[in-house]
């Protein structure tokens, strides 16, 4: 049974940093691509940040410069540095795991709430 299971969302200040974390299990960790979405009132889901099986990595133009999406492949464990943050940032955020090799596999967390008051 894959699971997803987030932490570190809250309630913080403008201008604040979090750090979300998401430990999977179930998977092989290490060969899927993981990636943050988060999804605001009345908004579609949309794409924060992502990084490969290798490393690389991906940001939303919104979020450049100000979060960093990082990897333990050990832990099993992704995270989401997120630092200057506003108002807009305020979500639901959800981790994703996909792998597309031998067949295409895609999982969600049960996302956790991300509150940037000004």
């Amino acid at each position: 049974q894959v699971q997803l299971v987030e932490s570190g969302g809250g309630l913080v200040q403008a201008g604040g940093s979090l750090r979300l974390s998401c430990v999977a299990s179930g998977i092989i960790f290490s060969t899927h691509r993981m990636g943050w979405y988060r999804q605001a009132p009345g908004k579609q889901r949309e794409l924060v940040a992502f990084i490969t099986s290798g490393g690389s990595k991906n940001y939303a133009d919104s979020v450049k410069g100000r979060f960093t999406i990082s990897r333990d492949d050990i832990k099993n464990t992704v995270y989401l540095q997120m630092n200057s943050l506003k108002p807009e940032d305020t979500a639901v955020y959800y981790c994703n795991a996909y792998r597309r090799w031998s067949g295409e596999y895609e999982y969600w967390g049960q996302g956790t709430q991300v509150t940037v008051s000004s």
